[in-house]
């Protein structure tokens, strides 16, 4: 079913131009490469060149899932704020269920919707020139029938769903990566309290995915930019930031999403204090030009 979608997504004009300028202006050898890793690669490295329906699910869920293990964890949530018709919400579920099958990490999916489309927007900050009342409704029972056992549908207005949510987030399985497409910076500014919990809820560190950043008219005083900017203003401890260096460090380097990738800093988890993020061995740097 995924790779059918993904042809009808690729063929599309919008995903045709897309790709023309994303992928088409790369590195010749580059592509070259990509085409055996398609047909041969395991899921890691298909995710390394940018193979995956979704890259930007992909992605922060396997480093999500990687972080985790490292933390000696069995099992993360993700979340997806902003389901809509719900193509976003099975892609990263097949992302989970793949990534589960690479790390051991099991992976619970969990999506928020209000189910009935957006509300009205409150003033300029909302971007009204893009979104209005009533955009992007869900078929529930539709979508709810396609749904793998590991997701789980929360509808309703976030203001009530997120504190019922967290009630239920253990240190075992705690939050790894949020994706945030609520379109409106009044709806992404009710979405990010989902980061107001205890600090052992989250990955000391986890991918946030802001999607509505990158129309002509969003800049740091409206969307969801500007609430990211809230956030950070009024949480001492819990900061937003792009992800450090992640253009750098993808082969393929033209891709949008790169621009939407942001980490949520969980400063004062228990791995970021000193009493318990000491190391059993002294970090140690060799010198060869040393007699």
């Amino acid at each position: 079913m995924l790779n059918s979608y993904a042809l009808r997504r690729a063929l599309s004009d919008k995903k045709y131009k897309k790709i023309f300028v994303e992928r088409l202006t790369e590195p010749l050898h580059l592509n070259l490469i990509s085409a055996g890793v398609a047909l041969f690669g395991s899921y890691r490295a298909k995710v390394a060149f940018d193979l995956m329906v979704r890259q930007q699910y992909a992605f922060p869920v396997l480093f999500a899932a990687d972080e985790a293990k490292k933390l000696g964890l069995k099992r993360i949530q993700v979340l997806e704020f902003g389901v809509a018709t719900g193509a976003g919400l099975l892609n990263l579920c097949d992302c989970a269920a793949r990534t589960e099958a690479e790390t051991g990490i099991a992976i619970e999916v969990v999506g928020f919707d209000t189910g009935s489309g957006m509300p009205p927007a409150i003033d300029y900050r909302d971007m009204p020139e893009y979104f209005q009342e009533g955009d992007y409704p869900m078929d529930f029972e539709a979508l709810r029938r396609s749904l793998p056992g590991r997701c789980r549908l929360l509808i309703g207005d976030v203001a009530e769903t997120i504190p019922a949510y967290l009630a239920s987030v253990t240190a075992e399985a705690p939050v790894g990566f949020i994706s945030v497409d609520v379109d409106y910076y009044s709806s992404a500014v009710n979405t990010l309290k989902v980061l107001d919990g205890r600090p052992e809820q989250y990955l000391p560190l986890l991918p946030v995915y802001l999607d509505d950043v990158g129309m002509d008219g969003a800049n740091p005083w409206n969307g969801e930019l500007l609430a990211a900017a809230e956030f950070n203003a009024r949480q001492p401890m819990r900061k937003i930031a792009p992800f450090n260096l992640l253009r750098s460090k993808r082969v393929f380097k033209n891709a949008q999403w790169i621009d939407r990738m942001f980490t949520a800093h969980i400063h004062d988890h228990p791995a970021r204090t000193p009493a318990t993020a000491k190391r059993a061995q002294q970090a140690y740097i060799p010198n060869e030009y040393l007699r």
